[in-house]
């Protein structure tokens, strides 16, 4: 089953220390039912962070965003859900950017990915949205596509079913476990990224495990 964690709580006392050097964004959509849906990868990928790394804590709000903001690796991010539907995802991104002055190439964005198989990861620079709306409207609000991203493998449907309709089911159990190892994965991939480089991040984990 997803993981899931309070809104907000105490103050984060770390999250004082600076202004981040890195913005991690999970995509996904707000509301109860679809927390545990396909579409909701990038909101997944963080939870499993604040799982793991407990010093951070989604008790900041910001133009339409939940923040967590801590050291990870000894280096300050912050982790930001969209409360935006999907397809609005820059109108939060953008602002929220420009707030803490991080440029493009510092903004790591987690999707879910129809074109890559279930539980596999991608890392890319840059490039286009590849059909997802989310990431269409936040390269239309930040005005570039030049900006690292990490693809969340979440397979195709099978048969006739719409991938609009496949993207808000829920992870079959077996399913979960599978992506349960990726998000893993994942988060051992954003933290060569912030310490090492997205190069050699690309080099570590763009093979199967």
């Amino acid at each position: 089953m997803p993981i899931s964690f309070p809104l907000f709580g105490r103050a984060n006392p770390e999250a004082t220390s600076g202004p981040p050097e890195w913005l991690i964004v999970g995509l996904g959509n707000p509301g109860q039912k679809y927390i545990d849906t396909r579409h909701n990868a990038g909101w997944h990928l963080l939870d499993t962070i604040v799982r793991d790394y407990p010093q951070f804590r989604f008790d900041e709000k910001r133009s339409k965003g939940l923040i967590a903001r801590a050291e990870l690796s000894g280096v300050r991010i912050a982790l930001l859900k969209p409360q935006t539907y999907m397809n609005l995802s820059g109108e939060t991104v953008a602002p929220i950017a420009r707030f803490y002055k991080i440029p493009p190439e510092r903004i790591l964005v987690a999707f879910d990915d129809l074109d890559l198989p279930l539980a596999s990861l991608r890392l890319r620079l840059k490039g286009g949205a590849g059909g997802h709306n989310g990431m269409s409207n936040i390269i239309q609000h930040l005005g570039t596509k030049d900006f690292p991203r990490l693809r969340l493998g979440i397979g195709r449907p099978a048969g006739q079913m719409p991938p609009k309709a496949y993207v808000l089911l829920p992870f079959k159990a077996d399913e979960w476990e599978a992506m349960r190892v990726t998000y893993e994965r994942s988060v051992d991939a954003i933290k060569v990224i912030i310490t090492e480089g997205m190069e050699i991040a690309m080099t570590r984990f763009n093979t199967n495990p």
